[in-house]
């Protein structure tokens, strides 16, 4: 049974539809999604919040200009500027939530939100998951993602669950899957202000963070790559791993974009390991 719930929390500055599981209890784990047409938190992250909730206060917001969290007016003019609203999105967040330190998990463009927020603030988080990162000098713009980007030029609900095949190892084994959310990240894909905001976003190119900077990264950070991802390909967690100084790295095989889904019960375990000081 889901024990997940949806409210919309209103800060300073930003509207934030947040999915939360566990609250109440001591430890939090920030969720972060990635990128992609249509996509929202609850998406991403809805086994990790049903199985993470006996010991943690699980959060898992849609970002600013994703689901059925608030846009940015004027709409920014560069990919830094959207990373800018979101880092200070999430800190207003969990100031009016009352949370002093959390845990994270970031997918995909989760992961470059996560390192910024470790720049930015990083006595307000412990130890951190980046779950097929990009956004590395070395992360190649594969046929797939671009694919994914160019979704709004000729947008339909097959193009849709045709990007999402392409996320995941096994399309067959996980097609009630796709199936199930073809629709609905089609239909929220294609609400106007959806529409304005992620156009904007897939138009600007990721700004990697220095190796200078990634040195100076304090906090434990456990790497989790599926090994025949085609969006982010494993080599960007190779890199972050020869620059991170206290890290780990985990690759699944028969893995695509999409391990908290494709591996789900193994991956909920590792992190909750993880966070308790198992590994």
């Amino acid at each position: 049974m889901s024990n997940i719930t949806q409210k919309l929390i209103k800060t300073n500055n930003y509207e934030t539809y947040l999915n939360r599981s566990g609250e109440g209890n001591s430890e939090t784990i920030l969720f972060l999604h990635g990128s992609g047409p249509g996509v929202f938190a609850w998406a991403n992250w809805r086994y990790a919040l049903n199985a993470c909730n006996e010991k943690y206060d699980c959060l898992a917001p849609d970002l600013l200009g994703f689901g059925n969290s608030g846009h940015p007016n004027p709409i920014p003019k560069n990919r830094q500027g959207w990373m800018d609203h979101w880092v200070n999105q999430l800190i207003e967040m969990l100031d009016v939530l009352g949370i002093q330190k959390a845990h994270i998990v970031g997918n995909s463009l989760g992961c470059s939100i996560a390192l910024e927020l470790l720049l930015e603030h990083p006595e307000r988080f412990d130890k951190v998951v980046l779950m097929g990162p990009g956004g590395t000098p070395n992360t190649k713009l594969s046929t797939e993602l671009a694919r994914a980007k160019g979704f709004y030029d000729n947008p339909s609900e097959k193009k849709m669950r045709q990007i999402m095949s392409w996320f995941v190892y096994d399309d067959e084994k996980l097609a009630p899957e796709i199936d199930a959310l073809a629709q609905t990240r089609y239909e929220t894909a294609m609400r106007s202000e959806i529409h304005i905001s992620n156009e904007s976003i897939f138009a600007t190119a990721a700004v990697p963070v220095p190796v200078t900077a990634l040195k100076r990264i304090k906090n434990p950070v456990l790497l989790v790559h599926g090994r025949d991802d085609m969006v982010c390909s494993v080599e960007s967690s190779y890199y972050l791993l020869s620059y991170l100084p206290n890290v780990q790295l985990h690759v699944y095989g028969q893995t695509g974009h999409w391990t908290q889904i494709e591996q789900k019960d193994s991956f909920n375990l590792l992190i909750q390991n993880y966070f308790s000081n198992k590994l």
